[in-house]
């Protein structure tokens, strides 16, 4: 009977325990209660905020817009026609995978230029990842260069609640395992 009850303790701790891993991520709506619209500043929404790997950004907004992630170039110049990622579901999320600058625009006419246009700096995850730095071996000193590749995400469209990727792969791992052990521990003894 004992050992019935330490195997439900530890499942209960296995449970909590997993639980708190997703909450190491966060997910951020853009633009908060009013979503992805004109009129509103982007980077003042940003700006007190810290994004790393890990994190999501959820773009809500109504019909007549789109999300498009663009290079440095192409925001600044509110080009759409070259977008590395592009939706208008209404309800984009777009998983911060890579370190690095971010740059995110409406690609209906005038949208950006009306300051539909945002760009968020993602820190490393605490993990590796990110930038690499790689230092030349020469009797010369020199400045380290840094490789850095090409974000990438991929837009899609959610409903409902939304979820951070951050440790998707664990929390489920550990939920699964502890399941297990609490019908194999609890229900079959």
């Amino acid at each position: 009977m004992a050992s019935r009850y330490e195997a439900g303790v530890v499942c209960i701790f296995l449970v909590l325990c997993s639980a708190a891993v997703p909450c190491l991520a966060t997910v951020y709506k853009v633009g908060d209660s009013n979503g992805w619209i004109i009129g509103s500043n982007y980077q003042s929404w940003a700006s007190g905020k810290t994004f790393a790997v890990g994190d999501s950004l959820v773009f809500n907004y109504p019909s007549g817009h789109t999300v498009d992630e663009v290079s440095s170039s192409d925001y600044s110049a509110c080009t759409a026609g070259n977008a590395i990622n592009t939706d208008s579901s209404g309800a984009t999320t777009v998983p911060l995978t890579t370190a690095g600058t971010h740059y995110f625009i409406c690609g209906v006419a005038g949208h950006c230029t009306s300051g539909m246009k945002l760009s968020v700096t993602v820190a490393a995850a605490a993990v590796g990842g990110g930038a690499t730095t790689t230092t030349p071996s020469s009797a010369t000193p020199s400045p380290p260069t840094t490789t850095t590749t090409t974000p990438t995400t991929t837009t899609t469209p959610t409903t409902g609640t939304t979820a951070s990727s951050a440790g998707s792969l664990s929390p489920l791992v550990a939920m699964l395992i502890t399941w297990v052990a609490l019908f194999k521990f609890v229900v079959l003894s």
